[in-house]
């Protein structure tokens, strides 16, 4: 049995009053790891060994250090890339082969590009004639990372780099589903030899060591990723006491089809941004809105890639969709879709648990499902699901698409798919969405802002918005 301990102050330990919990695998119900169950007195030794990391030696490093820090944490990871991806698939329930290719892949890539993004780093300069004005940046202090379960590698590492690059030190609270690739990362920033306390793990539950770390006096900022709900509590707490803050919230949505879209490529990149990962990204495309002229050939379409996925164990090369993470989440997507049903929807794919092999009957596995016919308002059609449940909705207009693709409560992401320029550039300035992609969905570039509008988050991350929210920016005036 794979036991995962904290990592705090350069040290594997076991949690103060010994407790576990059990980590179970999706896809076969059965227990993949035993966790130490922090609480907060856990927290508290983190956040005080950071403070030591500080003080010490970790304090004095200069940026071209911490770069190379970074990039042995990504050569690290590299050289265990397999071990990486099979860790993630268990943990998950995703595909191998898509841990492979994008959970590890970007892991790595987000170090190495935040190397490079405070080697390049620099700051204002301005001439007053008789007085000069510089910028200093400096580390905010300690800082709490809490990451969700759908990309625990991947989400982990876009936190933990920009804030190692720019001098913090950290204590991270992975989510207590997926915790394994946690466990990994702490292993490999060990064997790299940062200086004791510069990067702590605590695992653990929300309100047991989340909670103590969005309070605790002597972490300076936190940046989290996760549900709406828990970030309005987790943003109330920490704004309360003055610290620095970002919120990467839920989404829902929109990928909106015109009838001149590139046809066969639009399905295809709707169905993968619908149901990548198993619907379980905060950027899946949940809601399909389709010019009522390309509607009905359009979700016939939609439907026949759909039931073409690959559903199965998530070890095998061929699957293309495996588990969702948990048997509770499953029960909360098919409530989804028992509650689309009663809304008048009419399900015309999915909408059950598949039949797989003995093996995997007591996984957490759910059927890729297209639900047509609801109102574009209803529950269904507006509530975050996070699964693999998308909504089709016909409209008649530029004008009408925008005013259903922003009546939600999120603003995300969105998709929009037409071969006319001029409506690409006025639709992408319409929707009320923090990232929008024309004729592509999650074609990311590092150095472009990440985050929401609305209920989908607070602040901004990646390229130099993360350089900017990891530290704090000091003006210092000379007069000549």
């Amino acid at each position: 049995m794979i036991q995962l301990r904290h990592y705090i102050d350069g040290r594997f330990v076991d949690s103060v009053g010994g407790a576990t919990f059990d980590d179970p695998e999706p896809a076969r119900g059965t227990t993949l790891a035993i966790v130490a169950r922090g609480g907060a007195d856990d927290v508290d030794a983190a956040a005080a060994a950071a403070h030591r990391a500080l003080a010490g030696a970790w304090g004095r490093t200069t940026p071209v250090e911490r770069a190379a820090a970074l990039d042995a944490i990504a050569a690290g990871i590299e050289a265990r890339a397999e071990e990486f991806a099979v860790a993630e698939s268990r943990d998950t329930g995703k595909p191998v082969a898509l841990a492979r290719a994008v959970d590890v892949a970007r892991t790595v890539a987000n170090f190495r590009f935040f190397a490079g993004a405070v080697r390049h780093q620099s700051d204002g300069f301005h001439d007053m004639g008789g007085a000069i004005n510089y910028t200093l940046r400096k580390p905010v202090g300690v800082f709490g990372l809490i990451t969700p379960w759908n990309l625990p590698a991947y989400l982990a590492s876009w936190k933990i780099a920009p804030a190692l690059a720019m001098g913090n030190a950290v204590v991270f609270k992975p989510s207590e589903v997926t915790p394994y690739t946690a466990g990994l990362i702490a292993e490999v920033v060990d064997s790299v030899g940062l200086p004791a306390g510069t990067f702590n793990l605590v695992h653990g539950f929300g309100a047991e060591v989340g909670q103590r770390i969005v309070e605790h006096e002597d972490i300076a900022g936190i940046s989290f990723t996760g549900g709406t709900a828990t970030g309005q509590r987790v943003g109330s707490t920490a704004a309360s006491r003055f610290k620095k803050l970002s919120l990467e919230l839920g989404g829902k949505n929109p990928s909106v089809v015109f009838a001149d879209c590139d046809f066969e490529a639009t399905v295809a990149g709707v169905a993968r941004a619908a149901f990548a990962n198993q619907g379980q990204i905060c950027l899946c495309g949940s809601r399909i809105l389709v010019e009522r002229s390309l509607h009905d050939r359009f979700v016939a379409a939609l439907v026949e890639r759909v039931e073409g996925l690959v559903i199965g164990d998530p070890a095998d090369e061929a699957t293309e969709f495996g588990s969702l993470v948990s048997q509770v989440h499953r029960d909360k997507v098919a409530g989804y879709v028992q509650l689309g049903r009663d809304e008048g929807g009419d399900v015309l794919t999915g909408g059950r648990v598949p039949d797989l092999a003995p093996e995997l009957s007591g996984g957490a596995f759910y059927a890729p499902t297209v639900i047509a016919g609801l109102a574009h308002d209803s529950r269904t059609a507006t509530e975050e699901i996070f699964g693999p449940v998308v909504t089709v909705h016909p409209f008649d207009s530029e004008e009408e698409a925008v005013a259903i693709a922003n009546e939600v409560r999120y603003g995300l992401a969105a998709s929009v798919w037409t071969t006319d320029l001029g409506r690409a550039h006025r639709v992408s300035r319409d929707l009320d969405s923090g990232m929008v992609w024309v004729n592509c969905w999650l074609l990311r570039d590092l150095r472009v802002p990440f985050g929401g509008m609305k209920d989908s988050g607070v602040g901004r991350e990646g390229g130099w918005n993360s350089l900017e929210f990891y530290s704090e920016a000091r003006n210092v005036c000379i007069q000549l």
